[in-house]
């Protein structure tokens, strides 16, 4: 499941990149270089809609977090959760773009930045409390490393799970391209949908089940 969330972050930073004015919703470091650029004047970037994801992966990240706090340590009901409330915004970014059409003016590419990156940040606070190494799903500066370090100590386990978060996030990337280059928005974002979907259902299934895995220990502060 989350592999699939690897795969909806590669996505919706493609489409968000290439159909929203040059915008992260995932990646918030790459978002707070691209407010530099824009604040430096520089040709295609969009103040507003950085700031927009800025602001909604915030506010995601505070949801993700009070979820943490109700879901009791269950890993299983975080989850379930979270994939929920992330379905809900997603669904609503596709709308506003299929209300729009093909050419989105500023307020509606404000608002879909808006709405992909809270999804996004609830995502990257309910990962950071299942904490699953090497499955971050929203980030690969430390797994790009360890991929060196894990073939060189032998740790094959390891080494499989970050290229399979790289391989993810990647072909997400790839697809999501493919979708924004050919003027298919609409379609990007209900493959995204579908994911998210295919999420909930497997949460749903794994928080009817009893298991180790859904107390085991969070992450650290």
């Amino acid at each position: 499941m989350l592999l699939g969330l690897t795969i909806l972050t590669g996505l919706v930073d493609a489409v968000s990149i290439l159909e929203l004015g040059r915008v992260f919703v995932a990646n918030m470091t790459g978002n707070v270089v691209f407010v530099g650029f824009a604040l430096a004047g520089a040709p295609g970037f969009s103040l507003s809609a950085s700031l927009s994801a800025l602001a909604g992966f915030l506010v995601g990240a505070g949801a993700g977090g009070a979820l943490s706090g109700r879901t009791a340590g269950d890993r299983a009901t975080l989850l379930r959760g979270g994939a929920l409330l992330e379905l809900a915004l997603v669904a609503g970014a596709l709308g506003v773009v299929a209300g729009f059409g093909p050419v989105l003016n500023a307020s509606a590419r404000d608002a879909v930045a808006a709405l992909l990156a809270t999804a996004m940040g609830i995502q990257n606070a309910v990962a950071r409390r299942l904490a699953v190494p090497d499955l971050t799903t929203t980030v690969l500066t430390m797994t790009l490393p360890g991929i060196a370090a894990d073939f060189r100590a032998g740790n094959h386990r390891a080494l499989e799970r970050r290229l399979l978060a790289v391989a993810a996030m990647f072909a997400g990337a790839v697809g999501g391209a493919e979708f924004a280059l050919h003027g298919e928005t609409v379609a990007a974002l209900g493959v995204a949908v579908g994911l998210l979907a295919a999420v909930c259902l497997g949460a749903w299934s794994a928080a009817a089940r009893p298991g180790q895995w859904r107390t085991a220990s969070a992450a650290p502060g």
